[in-house]
Protein backbone atom coordinates (compact mmCIF):
# COMPACT_ATOMS: atom_id res chain seq x y z
CA UNK A 1 0.00 0.00 0.00
CA UNK A 2 1.38 3.41 -0.93
CA UNK A 3 2.19 5.91 1.77
CA UNK A 4 1.68 9.60 1.06
CA UNK A 5 3.03 12.81 2.48
CA UNK A 6 0.30 14.63 4.32
CA UNK A 7 0.19 18.35 5.00
CA UNK A 8 1.01 20.37 2.03
CA UNK A 9 0.32 23.97 1.10
CA UNK A 10 -2.99 24.30 2.86
CA UNK A 11 -3.03 24.99 6.58
CA UNK A 12 -5.74 24.19 9.10
CA UNK A 13 -7.56 27.43 9.88
CA UNK A 14 -10.61 27.43 12.09
CA UNK A 15 -12.74 24.44 11.22
CA UNK A 16 -11.30 23.92 7.76
CA UNK A 17 -8.17 22.74 6.08
CA UNK A 18 -8.12 26.03 4.11
CA UNK A 19 -5.40 24.65 3.02
CA UNK A 20 10.31 36.24 1.13
CA UNK A 21 11.36 38.78 -0.89
CA UNK A 22 12.49 40.56 -3.94
CA UNK A 23 15.44 39.24 -5.87
CA UNK A 24 18.93 39.48 -4.36
CA UNK A 25 19.37 41.71 -1.28
CA UNK A 26 21.19 44.91 -2.14
CA UNK A 27 23.68 44.18 0.64
CA UNK A 28 24.80 41.03 -1.15
CA UNK A 29 26.27 43.08 -4.01
CA UNK A 30 26.37 39.95 -6.13
CA UNK A 31 27.77 40.38 -9.61
CA UNK A 32 25.51 39.47 -12.55
CA UNK A 33 25.11 35.67 -12.86
CA UNK A 34 26.91 35.21 -9.54
CA UNK A 35 25.24 33.69 -6.50
CA UNK A 36 25.12 35.75 -3.29
CA UNK A 37 27.85 34.74 -0.84
CA UNK A 38 26.01 33.85 2.38
CA UNK A 39 29.27 32.92 4.13
CA UNK A 40 30.58 36.43 3.54
CA UNK A 41 27.27 38.11 4.32
CA UNK A 42 26.93 36.31 7.65
CA UNK A 43 30.32 37.43 8.94
CA UNK A 44 31.35 35.74 12.20
CA UNK A 45 28.20 33.58 12.16
CA UNK A 46 29.83 31.47 9.43
CA UNK A 47 32.38 30.20 11.96
CA UNK A 48 29.96 29.56 14.83
CA UNK A 49 30.37 26.35 16.79
CA UNK A 50 27.45 24.03 15.99
CA UNK A 51 26.48 21.75 18.86
CA UNK A 52 24.78 18.58 17.63
CA UNK A 53 22.54 16.71 20.06
CA UNK A 54 19.68 14.22 20.27
CA UNK A 55 16.57 15.24 18.36
CA UNK A 56 13.10 15.86 19.70
CA UNK A 57 10.14 16.13 17.33
CA UNK A 58 7.16 17.79 19.06
CA UNK A 59 3.81 16.54 17.79
CA UNK A 60 5.22 13.42 16.14
CA UNK A 61 3.92 10.07 17.38
CA UNK A 62 6.24 8.21 19.74
CA UNK A 63 6.43 5.13 17.51
CA UNK A 64 7.40 7.29 14.53
CA UNK A 65 10.12 9.03 16.56
CA UNK A 66 11.53 5.62 17.47
CA UNK A 67 11.79 4.80 13.78
CA UNK A 68 13.48 8.13 13.08
CA UNK A 69 16.07 7.38 15.76
CA UNK A 70 17.16 4.30 13.79
CA UNK A 71 18.46 6.51 10.97
CA UNK A 72 22.24 6.63 10.91
CA UNK A 73 23.79 9.85 12.21
CA UNK A 74 20.52 11.58 13.15
CA UNK A 75 21.28 14.68 15.21
CA UNK A 76 19.86 18.15 15.72
CA UNK A 77 21.24 21.62 16.41
CA UNK A 78 20.07 25.21 16.57
CA UNK A 79 22.12 27.53 14.37
CA UNK A 80 22.09 31.31 14.46
CA UNK A 81 21.37 33.22 11.26
CA UNK A 82 20.98 36.94 10.53
CA UNK A 83 17.46 38.11 11.23
CA UNK A 84 17.61 40.15 8.03
CA UNK A 85 19.79 39.00 5.15
CA UNK A 86 19.36 42.45 3.63
CA UNK A 87 21.18 43.91 6.65
CA UNK A 88 23.06 40.99 8.20
CA UNK A 89 25.49 43.22 10.07
CA UNK A 90 22.88 44.85 12.33
CA UNK A 91 23.60 42.35 15.12
CA UNK A 92 20.12 40.79 15.22
CA UNK A 93 19.97 37.00 14.87
CA UNK A 94 17.37 34.28 15.08
CA UNK A 95 17.63 30.53 15.65
CA UNK A 96 16.99 27.86 13.01
CA UNK A 97 16.56 24.27 14.20
CA UNK A 98 18.24 21.76 11.87
CA UNK A 99 18.38 17.96 11.73
CA UNK A 100 21.03 16.02 9.85
CA UNK A 101 21.54 12.38 8.86
CA UNK A 102 24.71 10.53 7.83
CA UNK A 103 23.36 7.78 5.62
CA UNK A 104 25.35 8.46 2.44
CA UNK A 105 28.17 6.03 1.73
CA UNK A 106 31.53 7.72 1.74
CA UNK A 107 33.32 7.94 -1.57
CA UNK A 108 32.69 9.00 -5.13
CA UNK A 109 29.05 7.87 -5.14
CA UNK A 110 28.09 10.39 -2.44
CA UNK A 111 26.02 13.19 -3.93
CA UNK A 112 26.07 15.50 -0.89
CA UNK A 113 23.17 16.86 1.14
CA UNK A 114 19.49 17.18 0.24
CA UNK A 115 17.27 19.54 2.22
CA UNK A 116 13.57 18.70 2.54
CA UNK A 117 10.55 20.97 3.08
CA UNK A 118 7.02 19.56 3.58
CA UNK A 119 5.04 22.69 2.71
CA UNK A 120 2.66 24.94 4.61
CA UNK A 121 3.82 27.67 4.59
CA UNK A 122 4.68 26.95 8.18
CA UNK A 123 5.05 23.18 8.15
CA UNK A 124 7.71 21.74 10.43
CA UNK A 125 10.46 20.24 8.32
CA UNK A 126 12.67 19.11 11.19
CA UNK A 127 11.55 15.44 11.04
CA UNK A 128 11.85 15.26 7.27
CA UNK A 129 15.56 14.49 7.08
CA UNK A 130 15.01 11.20 8.89
CA UNK A 131 11.64 10.67 7.18
CA UNK A 132 13.13 10.90 3.67
CA UNK A 133 15.98 8.56 4.60
CA UNK A 134 13.37 5.97 5.57
CA UNK A 135 11.06 6.70 2.64
CA UNK A 136 13.81 6.42 0.00
CA UNK A 137 16.63 4.19 1.28
CA UNK A 138 18.18 4.00 -2.20
CA UNK A 139 18.72 7.76 -2.28
CA UNK A 140 19.74 7.74 1.38
CA UNK A 141 22.78 5.73 0.33
CA UNK A 142 23.95 8.71 -1.72
CA UNK A 143 22.50 11.69 0.14
CA UNK A 144 22.52 12.91 3.70
CA UNK A 145 18.99 14.26 4.10
CA UNK A 146 18.64 17.49 6.07
CA UNK A 147 15.45 18.60 7.81
CA UNK A 148 14.85 22.05 9.25
CA UNK A 149 12.14 24.19 10.77
CA UNK A 150 12.01 27.36 8.65
CA UNK A 151 12.19 30.68 10.46
CA UNK A 152 8.94 31.31 12.33
CA UNK A 153 8.17 27.59 12.58
CA UNK A 154 8.35 24.92 15.28
CA UNK A 155 11.62 24.87 17.24
CA UNK A 156 13.09 27.76 15.24
CA UNK A 157 12.39 31.33 16.37
CA UNK A 158 8.57 31.55 16.19
CA UNK A 159 6.40 34.38 14.93
CA UNK A 160 3.59 35.19 17.35
CA UNK A 161 1.39 38.19 16.66
CA UNK A 162 -1.00 39.97 19.04
CA UNK A 163 -3.87 42.38 18.51
CA UNK A 164 -6.70 43.92 20.47
CA UNK A 165 -9.95 42.33 19.33
CA UNK A 166 -12.27 45.10 18.05
CA UNK A 167 -15.77 45.36 19.43
CA UNK A 168 -17.02 45.65 15.84
CA UNK A 169 -18.58 42.62 14.16
CA UNK A 170 -17.46 43.89 10.73
CA UNK A 171 -15.08 41.23 9.40
CA UNK A 172 -13.03 43.89 7.58
CA UNK A 173 -12.45 45.78 10.83
CA UNK A 174 -11.37 42.59 12.59
CA UNK A 175 -9.06 41.50 9.76
CA UNK A 176 -7.41 44.91 9.52
CA UNK A 177 -6.77 44.90 13.28
CA UNK A 178 -5.25 41.44 13.08
CA UNK A 179 -2.92 42.40 10.23
CA UNK A 180 -1.95 45.72 11.81
CA UNK A 181 -1.08 43.97 15.06
CA UNK A 182 1.18 41.59 13.18
CA UNK A 183 2.88 44.36 11.22
CA UNK A 184 3.80 45.96 14.55
CA UNK A 185 5.83 42.89 15.50
CA UNK A 186 9.49 43.69 14.62
CA UNK A 187 10.09 40.10 13.50
CA UNK A 188 7.23 40.00 10.97
CA UNK A 189 9.00 41.61 7.96
CA UNK A 190 11.66 38.90 8.06
CA UNK A 191 9.40 35.84 8.00
CA UNK A 192 9.44 35.39 4.24
CA UNK A 193 10.44 32.85 1.62
CA UNK A 194 13.41 34.86 0.45
CA UNK A 195 14.88 35.05 3.94
CA UNK A 196 14.34 31.29 4.33
CA UNK A 197 16.08 30.65 1.00
CA UNK A 198 19.14 32.44 2.39
CA UNK A 199 18.89 30.39 5.58
CA UNK A 200 18.94 27.23 3.46
CA UNK A 201 22.09 28.30 1.68
CA UNK A 202 23.69 29.18 5.02
CA UNK A 203 22.90 25.65 6.29
CA UNK A 204 24.83 24.43 3.24
CA UNK A 205 27.75 26.65 4.24
CA UNK A 206 27.78 25.43 7.85
CA UNK A 207 27.72 21.80 6.69
CA UNK A 208 30.71 22.44 4.43
CA UNK A 209 29.00 21.53 1.16
CA UNK A 210 29.65 23.17 -2.23
CA UNK A 211 26.11 22.49 -3.48
CA UNK A 212 22.81 21.24 -2.12
CA UNK A 213 19.95 19.16 -3.46
CA UNK A 214 16.34 19.58 -2.43
CA UNK A 215 12.95 17.89 -2.22
CA UNK A 216 10.04 20.25 -1.72
CA UNK A 217 6.35 19.42 -1.41
CA UNK A 218 3.49 21.85 -1.91
CA UNK A 219 4.56 25.33 -0.69
CA UNK A 220 8.02 23.75 -0.54
CA UNK A 221 8.02 23.91 -4.35
CA UNK A 222 7.69 27.71 -4.13
CA UNK A 223 10.56 27.80 -1.65
CA UNK A 224 12.66 25.53 -3.87
CA UNK A 225 11.98 27.68 -6.93
CA UNK A 226 12.97 30.81 -4.98
CA UNK A 227 16.24 29.19 -3.89
CA UNK A 228 17.05 27.90 -7.38
CA UNK A 229 16.39 31.35 -8.88
CA UNK A 230 18.59 33.06 -6.26
CA UNK A 231 21.38 30.47 -5.93
CA UNK A 232 21.37 28.63 -9.29
CA UNK A 233 25.06 27.83 -9.00
CA UNK A 234 24.51 26.06 -5.68
CA UNK A 235 21.48 23.97 -6.78
CA UNK A 236 22.36 20.33 -7.49
CA UNK A 237 19.26 18.09 -7.92
CA UNK A 238 15.81 19.57 -7.21
CA UNK A 239 12.39 17.88 -7.06
CA UNK A 240 9.24 20.02 -6.91
CA UNK A 241 6.42 17.70 -5.85
CA UNK A 242 2.79 18.94 -6.02
CA UNK A 243 3.74 22.40 -7.17
CA UNK A 244 2.14 25.76 -6.58
CA UNK A 245 1.83 28.08 -9.55
CA UNK A 246 5.35 29.49 -9.59
CA UNK A 247 4.72 31.10 -12.97
CA UNK A 248 3.03 33.88 -10.98
CA UNK A 249 4.82 36.58 -8.94
CA UNK A 250 2.67 35.83 -5.86
CA UNK A 251 0.87 32.91 -4.23
CA UNK A 252 -2.57 34.44 -4.81
CA UNK A 253 -3.34 32.35 -7.92
CA UNK A 254 -2.59 29.13 -6.08
CA UNK A 255 -5.10 29.92 -3.34
CA UNK A 256 -7.60 31.24 -5.87
CA UNK A 257 -7.68 27.80 -7.52
CA UNK A 258 -7.79 25.80 -4.30
CA UNK A 259 -11.53 25.98 -3.46
CA UNK A 260 -12.39 24.88 -6.98
CA UNK A 261 -9.97 21.94 -6.93
CA UNK A 262 -11.58 20.71 -3.72
CA UNK A 263 -15.02 20.78 -5.34
CA UNK A 264 -13.59 19.05 -8.40
CA UNK A 265 -12.02 16.16 -6.51
CA UNK A 266 -15.12 15.71 -4.35
CA UNK A 267 -17.36 15.36 -7.39
CA UNK A 268 -15.03 13.77 -9.92
CA UNK A 269 -13.26 11.21 -7.71
CA UNK A 270 -14.66 10.71 -4.19
CA UNK A 271 -18.36 10.38 -5.02
CA UNK A 272 -17.71 8.02 -7.98
CA UNK A 273 -15.57 5.94 -5.60
CA UNK A 274 -18.51 5.73 -3.20
CA UNK A 275 -20.85 4.80 -6.04
CA UNK A 276 -18.53 1.99 -7.18
CA UNK A 277 -18.42 0.67 -3.62
CA UNK A 278 -22.07 0.74 -2.69
CA UNK A 279 -21.67 -2.47 -0.67
CA UNK A 280 -19.56 -0.52 1.84
CA UNK A 281 -21.29 2.87 1.83
CA UNK A 282 -24.91 1.99 0.94
CA UNK A 283 -25.48 5.32 -0.79
CA UNK A 284 -26.43 4.03 -4.23
CA UNK A 285 -24.51 3.63 -7.47
CA UNK A 286 -25.07 7.10 -8.98
CA UNK A 287 -22.56 9.79 -7.91
CA UNK A 288 -25.05 12.55 -8.70
CA UNK A 289 -27.70 10.98 -6.49
CA UNK A 290 -25.18 10.75 -3.66
CA UNK A 291 -24.45 14.45 -4.15
CA UNK A 292 -28.17 15.21 -4.12
CA UNK A 293 -28.57 13.32 -0.82
CA UNK A 294 -25.55 15.15 0.63
CA UNK A 295 -26.97 18.55 -0.28
CA UNK A 296 -30.47 17.64 0.95
CA UNK A 297 -28.89 16.76 4.30
CA UNK A 298 -27.45 20.29 4.41
CA UNK A 299 -24.00 19.53 3.04
CA UNK A 300 -21.41 22.07 4.12
CA UNK A 301 -24.14 24.63 4.82
CA UNK A 302 -24.81 22.87 8.13
CA UNK A 303 -22.36 22.81 11.05
CA UNK A 304 -22.01 19.01 11.20
CA UNK A 305 -21.43 18.84 7.45
CA UNK A 306 -18.74 21.50 7.72
CA UNK A 307 -17.14 19.74 10.66
CA UNK A 308 -16.97 16.35 8.97
CA UNK A 309 -15.76 17.91 5.73
CA UNK A 310 -12.99 19.74 7.57
CA UNK A 311 -11.68 16.82 9.60
CA UNK A 312 -12.49 13.71 7.57
CA UNK A 313 -13.22 14.52 3.91
CA UNK A 314 -10.66 17.22 3.02
CA UNK A 315 -7.75 15.44 4.78
CA UNK A 316 -8.57 12.30 2.77
CA UNK A 317 -8.19 14.37 -0.40
CA UNK A 318 -4.54 14.88 0.57
CA UNK A 319 -4.06 11.12 0.94
CA UNK A 320 -6.47 9.03 -1.10
CA UNK A 321 -5.60 5.86 0.82
CA UNK A 322 -8.06 7.43 3.28
CA UNK A 323 -10.98 7.52 0.80
CA UNK A 324 -12.82 4.86 2.86
CA UNK A 325 -12.83 7.39 5.73
CA UNK A 326 -14.12 10.21 3.53
CA UNK A 327 -16.81 7.98 2.06
CA UNK A 328 -17.93 6.86 5.51
CA UNK A 329 -18.08 10.52 6.62
CA UNK A 330 -20.29 11.48 3.66
CA UNK A 331 -22.57 8.51 4.33
CA UNK A 332 -22.78 9.28 8.06
CA UNK A 333 -23.75 12.93 7.48
CA UNK A 334 -26.40 11.93 4.95
CA UNK A 335 -27.79 9.25 7.28
CA UNK A 336 -31.43 8.30 7.77
CA UNK A 337 -32.05 10.87 10.49
CA UNK A 338 -30.07 13.56 12.28
CA UNK A 339 -28.57 12.41 15.61
CA UNK A 340 -29.81 14.03 18.81
CA UNK A 341 -27.87 15.72 21.60
CA UNK A 342 -25.14 18.32 21.84
CA UNK A 343 -22.72 18.91 18.97
CA UNK A 344 -20.14 16.72 20.71
CA UNK A 345 -22.69 13.93 21.20
CA UNK A 346 -23.72 14.18 17.56
CA UNK A 347 -20.10 13.86 16.44
CA UNK A 348 -19.62 10.78 18.61
CA UNK A 349 -22.78 9.18 17.20
CA UNK A 350 -21.76 9.81 13.59
CA UNK A 351 -18.19 8.57 14.19
CA UNK A 352 -19.65 5.35 15.58
CA UNK A 353 -21.55 4.97 12.28
CA UNK A 354 -18.34 5.62 10.36
CA UNK A 355 -16.46 2.93 12.24
CA UNK A 356 -19.14 0.40 11.28
CA UNK A 357 -18.28 0.83 7.57
CA UNK A 358 -17.02 -2.50 6.15
CA UNK A 359 -13.46 -2.74 4.92
CA UNK A 360 -11.80 -0.05 7.07
CA UNK A 361 -8.10 -0.68 7.66
CA UNK A 362 -6.25 -0.07 10.92
CA UNK A 363 -4.81 3.08 9.33
CA UNK A 364 -8.33 4.24 8.39
CA UNK A 365 -9.53 3.73 11.96
CA UNK A 366 -6.55 5.65 13.36
CA UNK A 367 -7.33 8.43 10.89
CA UNK A 368 -10.94 8.51 12.13
CA UNK A 369 -9.79 8.66 15.76
CA UNK A 370 -7.57 11.65 15.00
CA UNK A 371 -10.35 13.36 13.03
CA UNK A 372 -12.78 12.90 15.93
CA UNK A 373 -10.25 14.43 18.31
CA UNK A 374 -9.86 17.45 16.01
CA UNK A 375 -13.62 17.83 15.52
CA UNK A 376 -14.30 17.81 19.27
CA UNK A 377 -11.51 20.35 19.77
CA UNK A 378 -13.10 22.58 17.10
CA UNK A 379 -16.45 22.38 18.93
CA UNK A 380 -14.81 23.31 22.23
CA UNK A 381 -13.10 26.27 20.57
CA UNK A 382 -16.39 27.39 19.04
CA UNK A 383 -18.03 27.29 22.47
CA UNK A 384 -15.19 29.29 24.04
CA UNK A 385 -15.50 31.94 21.32
CA UNK A 386 -19.25 32.16 21.93
CA UNK A 387 -18.63 32.80 25.63
CA UNK A 388 -16.02 35.47 24.88
CA UNK A 389 -18.47 37.23 22.56
CA UNK A 390 -20.73 37.96 25.54
CA UNK A 391 -18.04 39.97 27.36
CA UNK A 392 -17.64 43.68 26.67
CA UNK A 393 -14.03 44.06 27.75
CA UNK A 394 -11.46 44.43 24.97
CA UNK A 395 -9.27 41.36 24.74
CA UNK A 396 -5.80 40.81 23.35
CA UNK A 397 -5.41 37.67 21.25
CA UNK A 398 -2.12 36.08 20.23
CA UNK A 399 -1.83 33.79 17.22
CA UNK A 400 0.77 31.89 15.22
CA UNK A 401 1.18 34.14 12.19
CA UNK A 402 3.85 32.36 10.12
CA UNK A 403 1.43 30.93 7.54
CA UNK A 404 -0.17 34.30 6.81
CA UNK A 405 3.07 36.29 6.99
CA UNK A 406 4.77 34.16 4.35
CA UNK A 407 1.96 33.82 1.86
CA UNK A 408 0.98 37.50 2.19
CA UNK A 409 4.51 38.95 2.14
CA UNK A 410 5.84 36.92 -0.79
CA UNK A 411 4.03 39.18 -3.25
CA UNK A 412 1.18 41.70 -3.26
CA UNK A 413 -2.30 40.20 -3.32
CA UNK A 414 -5.29 42.10 -4.67
CA UNK A 415 -6.33 44.66 -2.03
CA UNK A 416 -9.61 45.69 -3.62
CA UNK A 417 -12.29 44.39 -1.26
CA UNK A 418 -14.90 44.58 -4.04
CA UNK A 419 -12.82 42.02 -5.92
CA UNK A 420 -12.93 39.64 -2.93
CA UNK A 421 -16.68 40.12 -2.52
CA UNK A 422 -17.07 39.09 -6.16
CA UNK A 423 -14.68 36.17 -5.61
CA UNK A 424 -16.75 34.89 -2.70
CA UNK A 425 -20.01 35.31 -4.63
CA UNK A 426 -18.55 33.39 -7.56
CA UNK A 427 -17.55 30.51 -5.27
CA UNK A 428 -21.11 30.14 -4.01
CA UNK A 429 -22.11 29.37 -7.62
CA UNK A 430 -19.07 27.54 -8.99
CA UNK A 431 -17.61 25.87 -5.87
CA UNK A 432 -20.58 25.45 -3.48
CA UNK A 433 -19.04 22.46 -1.67
CA UNK A 434 -16.26 24.61 -0.19
CA UNK A 435 -17.79 28.10 -0.48
CA UNK A 436 -19.30 28.10 3.06
CA UNK A 437 -15.80 27.87 4.50
CA UNK A 438 -14.32 30.74 2.54
CA UNK A 439 -13.77 34.34 3.61
CA UNK A 440 -11.69 37.29 2.49
CA UNK A 441 -8.02 36.34 3.06
CA UNK A 442 -5.85 38.40 5.41
CA UNK A 443 -3.56 39.00 2.41
CA UNK A 444 -6.22 41.40 1.06
CA UNK A 445 -5.27 43.78 3.90
CA UNK A 446 -1.52 43.09 3.97
CA UNK A 447 0.73 45.48 1.99
CA UNK A 448 4.06 44.30 0.61
CA UNK A 449 6.55 45.29 -2.07
CA UNK A 450 8.07 41.83 -2.48
CA UNK A 451 7.81 39.45 -5.44
CA UNK A 452 9.16 36.12 -6.60
CA UNK A 453 12.42 36.55 -8.52
CA UNK A 454 12.34 35.57 -12.18
CA UNK A 455 14.58 32.62 -13.06
CA UNK A 456 17.47 33.36 -15.42
CA UNK A 457 17.16 31.08 -18.44
CA UNK A 458 20.95 30.92 -18.72
CA UNK A 459 21.62 29.76 -15.16
CA UNK A 460 18.46 28.16 -13.80
CA UNK A 461 19.17 24.47 -13.00
CA UNK A 462 17.47 21.43 -14.46
CA UNK A 463 14.79 20.05 -12.16
CA UNK A 464 11.98 17.53 -11.98
CA UNK A 465 8.35 18.04 -11.03
CA UNK A 466 5.55 15.64 -10.08
CA UNK A 467 1.85 16.55 -10.10
CA UNK A 468 -1.40 14.61 -9.65
CA UNK A 469 -4.40 15.31 -11.85
CA UNK A 470 -6.95 15.99 -9.11
CA UNK A 471 -4.71 17.49 -6.43
CA UNK A 472 -7.09 19.43 -4.17
CA UNK A 473 -4.43 21.70 -2.64
CA UNK A 474 -2.18 22.70 -5.54
CA UNK A 475 -4.13 22.54 -8.78
CA UNK A 476 -2.77 20.52 -11.68
CA UNK A 477 -3.21 23.64 -13.82
CA UNK A 478 -0.81 25.53 -11.55
CA UNK A 479 1.81 22.80 -11.73
CA UNK A 480 1.52 22.68 -15.49
CA UNK A 481 2.00 26.46 -15.70
CA UNK A 482 5.08 26.15 -13.50
CA UNK A 483 6.57 23.43 -15.69
CA UNK A 484 6.09 25.61 -18.76
CA UNK A 485 7.51 28.72 -17.08
CA UNK A 486 10.64 27.33 -15.41
CA UNK A 487 13.62 26.80 -17.71
CA UNK A 488 14.75 23.17 -17.94
CA UNK A 489 11.81 21.80 -15.91
CA UNK A 490 10.40 18.34 -16.69
CA UNK A 491 6.96 17.29 -15.38
CA UNK A 492 5.69 13.84 -14.40
CA UNK A 493 1.86 13.87 -14.41
CA UNK A 494 -0.13 11.17 -12.60
CA UNK A 495 -3.50 10.65 -14.26
CA UNK A 496 -6.56 9.77 -12.11
CA UNK A 497 -4.68 10.55 -8.89
CA UNK A 498 -5.73 13.09 -6.29
CA UNK A 499 -3.18 12.76 -3.49
CA UNK A 500 -1.04 15.72 -2.53
CA UNK A 501 2.63 14.82 -2.30
CA UNK A 502 3.66 11.88 -4.48
CA UNK A 503 7.29 10.76 -4.14
CA UNK A 504 7.90 7.98 -3.39
CA UNK A 505 4.77 6.73 -5.16
CA UNK A 506 5.83 3.08 -5.52
CA UNK A 507 5.36 2.76 -9.27
CA UNK A 508 8.26 2.52 -11.72
CA UNK A 509 6.76 5.19 -13.97
CA UNK A 510 6.81 7.85 -11.25
CA UNK A 511 9.73 6.85 -9.03
CA UNK A 512 12.34 5.57 -11.48
CA UNK A 513 12.97 8.85 -13.35
CA UNK A 514 13.12 10.73 -10.03
CA UNK A 515 15.63 8.32 -8.48
CA UNK A 516 17.67 8.24 -11.72
CA UNK A 517 17.73 12.04 -11.79
CA UNK A 518 19.04 12.24 -8.22
CA UNK A 519 21.63 9.59 -9.00
CA UNK A 520 22.87 10.90 -12.36
CA UNK A 521 21.36 14.31 -13.10
CA UNK A 522 19.64 12.97 -16.23
CA UNK A 523 16.04 14.02 -16.81
CA UNK A 524 13.42 12.42 -19.09
CA UNK A 525 13.90 13.12 -22.79
CA UNK A 526 10.46 14.69 -23.15
CA UNK A 527 9.26 17.65 -21.11
CA UNK A 528 6.06 15.85 -20.09
CA UNK A 529 5.75 12.27 -18.87
CA UNK A 530 2.35 10.71 -18.16
CA UNK A 531 1.85 7.98 -15.55
CA UNK A 532 -1.19 6.05 -14.38
CA UNK A 533 -2.47 6.19 -10.79
CA UNK A 534 -2.53 3.22 -8.45
CA UNK A 535 -5.95 1.73 -7.63
CA UNK A 536 -7.85 3.25 -4.73
CA UNK A 537 -8.33 1.23 -1.51
CA UNK A 538 -10.34 -1.99 -1.87
CA UNK A 539 -10.24 -1.73 -5.68
CA UNK A 540 -8.13 -3.82 -8.04
CA UNK A 541 -7.94 -1.41 -10.97
CA UNK A 542 -7.65 2.28 -11.70
CA UNK A 543 -10.78 4.02 -12.97
CA UNK A 544 -10.78 6.90 -15.45
CA UNK A 545 -11.97 10.12 -13.83
CA UNK A 546 -11.61 13.82 -14.62
CA UNK A 547 -9.69 14.65 -17.78
CA UNK A 548 -7.70 12.71 -20.33
CA UNK A 549 -3.96 12.04 -20.49
CA UNK A 550 -2.55 13.18 -23.85
CA UNK A 551 1.13 13.53 -24.77
CA UNK A 552 2.19 13.36 -21.14
CA UNK A 553 -0.21 16.10 -19.98
CA UNK A 554 -3.67 15.80 -18.48
CA UNK A 555 -6.36 17.80 -20.27
CA UNK A 556 -8.97 18.72 -17.70
CA UNK A 557 -11.34 21.61 -17.04
CA UNK A 558 -11.59 23.28 -13.66
CA UNK A 559 -15.38 23.14 -13.86
CA UNK A 560 -16.00 19.79 -15.53
CA UNK A 561 -19.42 18.68 -16.85
CA UNK A 562 -19.93 16.63 -13.68
CA UNK A 563 -19.11 19.62 -11.49
CA UNK A 564 -21.51 21.79 -13.51
CA UNK A 565 -24.29 19.26 -12.99
CA UNK A 566 -23.55 19.07 -9.26
CA UNK A 567 -23.56 22.86 -8.98
CA UNK A 568 -26.98 22.92 -10.61
CA UNK A 569 -28.25 20.46 -7.98
CA UNK A 570 -27.17 22.90 -5.27
CA UNK A 571 -28.72 25.89 -7.03
CA UNK A 572 -32.02 24.07 -7.52
CA UNK A 573 -32.14 22.99 -3.87
CA UNK A 574 -31.36 26.50 -2.63
CA UNK A 575 -33.91 27.97 -5.01
CA UNK A 576 -36.52 25.56 -3.67
CA UNK A 577 -35.68 26.49 -0.09
CA UNK A 578 -35.93 30.19 -0.90
CA UNK A 579 -39.36 29.67 -2.51
CA UNK A 580 -40.60 27.73 0.50
CA UNK A 581 -39.42 30.43 2.90
CA UNK A 582 -40.96 33.15 0.74
CA UNK A 583 -44.30 31.30 0.83
CA UNK A 584 -44.24 31.21 4.64
CA UNK A 585 -42.93 34.68 5.40
CA UNK A 586 -44.40 36.60 2.52
CA UNK A 587 -41.02 37.98 1.41
CA UNK A 588 -37.95 36.63 -0.37
CA UNK A 589 -35.50 34.75 1.84
CA UNK A 590 -32.60 37.03 0.93
CA UNK A 591 -34.21 40.25 2.22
Amino acid sequence: MRKYFRGGIAALTGALVATSIALVPATANAAPNQDPDTAKLSGALATQAVTWEDCTFPGVAEETVKRFKTVKGLACATVQVPRDWHNPGDGNTIGIRVSKTETAYKGTSRQGIALVNPGGPGGSGLPWGAAMALRSPVLAGQYDFIGFDPRGVGLSTPLKCSYTVPTSTDVNVVNKAKVQGCLENPLTPFITTEQTAYDMDFIRVLLGEKKMSYIGYSYGTWLGTWYAATFPGKAHRFLLDSAVDASQPTLEKTWDLQPRTRDRQFQEALLPYMARNDAEFAMGTDPMEIRRKWEKAGGTREFLGMLFTAWFIIPAMYDTTQYPVAGSAVAAVIGDSAPAGTDSEKVSALVTKMLATPGLSAENKAFIAKGKENALAAIAKKERVAVKATTAAAEVETWDATFEAIRCQDGQWNQNLHYWNYWLADLTVNAPFIAPFMSTPLCAYWPTKNSMPKPDKKTFPRLLMAQSELDAATAYEGGLSTAKALPNAKLISVDNEGSHGLFPYNTDCVDDPIVFFFQTGATPRKQFTGCQALPLPNEDKTFEVGGKLTNGKVKIKMITPAVKEANKIVRDLLSGSATAEADESGMPANL
